[in-house]
């Protein structure tokens, strides 16, 4: 994969129905990968392997399941499960998740994240590509008295992880397949969030990992006007540290500042920045801000970046 976008037709009278149509649009595009977020409506890895199905050009993944209120058992079944169906086309994004919706959501409190994501991954790992696990940490298990391999699935999944903060990229370069981070711009990509996963990496006797920079953005010749759409829009996220920290170190104030929003050469450049960065795939989320004509326009620029 090299140029995606996320997808959400959550507003449609059929989600599901209404995805598989802008999957199509997207690949007709010449969009390499369709990812879809995880909140508490549509199922992320159902949605992924439904698409995968009926667009069978297209990569598919999630981006991303908290491992709060979630098993890896079961997180191991949709995964495998979005695998089969789509001939090995699937990508699982987890996420540390936040401490509101956590809390709020759950009942559950958010505490030691970042340990119960070693756990998770470390568990998810064995799952994923042997189909057993014999799992006992501190605050996960997950056993197999009987076979959690899904026939078809093949010998793994790659593991991706929503990871901003250097605790975060530490385990994910130590014990996943690369990183999903989100509202970060080039310089943080290329000053702390690159060097960090990847030194982790390496320590860890790990491939490279990869990079999928996920950009808020759109073309459009009214930057001004959408990049205040996007200011209220995004606003939730300056409230979340991991967040607020990234902005900051991407030279910005707000979430919006790190919105790629402007004419077809503004954003190309901004995707080789990403690119340069050390990004090593670019999804752009986003595109509908501005309608639907802009969205057909930021696609089809993307689409001519992927070729």
């Amino acid at each position: 994969m090299t140029v995606g976008v996320a997808l959400n037709a959550a507003d449609a009278d059929n989600q599901i129905d209404a995805t598989v149509d802008l999957a199509r649009e997207a690949s007709a595009a010449g969009l390499r990968s369709a990812w879809f977020g995880q909140t508490f409506g549509a199922d992320s890895p159902q949605l992924a392997a439904i698409v995968g199905r009926e667009v069978p050009g297209l990569q598919v993944g999630t981006s991303a399941i908290p491992v709060f209120g979630r098993h890896p058992l079961l997180v191991s079944s949709q995964a495998q499960t979005a695998q089969a169906a789509t001939h090995g086309r699937y990508h699982l994004g987890l996420a540390l998740g936040t401490k509101l919706l956590t809390e709020a959501g759950f009942g559950i409190p958010f505490e030691r994240p970042v340990a119960r994501l070693r756990e998770f991954l470390t568990a998810l790992r064995q799952l994923t590509e042997t189909g057993t696990a014999d799992f006992h940490g501190e605050l996960l298990t997950a056993a197999t008295p009987v076979s959690a391999r899904v026939p078809g699935a093949g010998s793994g999944v790659p593991l991706l992880v929503a990871a901003m903060g250097p605790q975060a990229l530490k385990a994910s370069g130590e014990l996943a397949d690369g990183i999903l981070p989100y509202l970060a711009g080039s310089r943080a990509l290329a000053e702390h969030i690159v060097p960090a996963v990847t030194a982790a990496a390496e320590a860890a006797g790990r491939p490279a990992p990869r990079v999928v920079a996920l950009v808020h953005g759109v073309v459009t010749d009214d930057a001004d006007a959408v990049r205040e759409t996007a200011a209220e829009q995004l606003a939730f996220y300056e409230r979340i540290p991991s967040y607020a920290r990234v902005i900051g170190l991407s030279g910005a104030a707000r979430a919006a500042d790190v919105a790629v929003i402007g004419d077809e050469k503004a954003v190309a450049a901004e995707v080789r920045r990403y690119r340069d960065a050390g990004a090593t795939e670019v999804v752009f989320s986003g595109t509908e801000i501005a309608g639907e004509a802009a969205r057909r326009r930021t696609w089809a620029l993307l689409g001519e970046l992927a070729a």
